[in-house]
């Protein structure tokens, strides 16, 4: 079982950065791929970014290209998201989520999931 937790979320102005965190905790030994999601309202849940275990590999949906960068410590078993320029489409609940094996964009590929943290973006 491995537990993540999400922080880093709340109000950012448009074209502003944030840095979401995810710690995770429980059998963080094992190699496990993360990703990012986001959910906004009744929308479907959103594939953001993608990180392999080693972090040599990453993956990023077309929203977040250019703007965004994923990037893990796993020696302190987290997992961030560093948000630039950001746009008034981006406010949603973002979650972290983990995976044994590579890193993917389906997000149900992942077993593990955070609680989300929610981002608004002022304009």
């Amino acid at each position: 079982q491995v537990q993540l937790v999400e922080s880093g979320g709340g109000l950012v102005q448009a074209g502003g950065s944030l840095r979401l965190s995810c710690a995770a905790s429980g059998r963080t030994s094992s190699t496990y791929a993360m990703g990012w999601f986001r959910q906004a309202s009744a929308n479907r849940r959103e594939f953001v970014a993608a990180i392999s275990w080693s972090g040599e590999s990453t993956y990023y949906a077309d929203v977040g290209k250019g703007r965004f960068t994923i990037s893990r410590d796993n020696a302190k078993n987290t997992l961030y998201l560093q948000m630039n320029s950001r746009k008034p489409e981006d406010p949603a609940v973002y979650y972290c989520a983990a995976r044994r094996g590579g890193a993917a964009p389906n997000p149900q590929h992942y077993e593990y999931w955070g609680q989300g943290t929610q981002v608004t973006v002022s304009s």
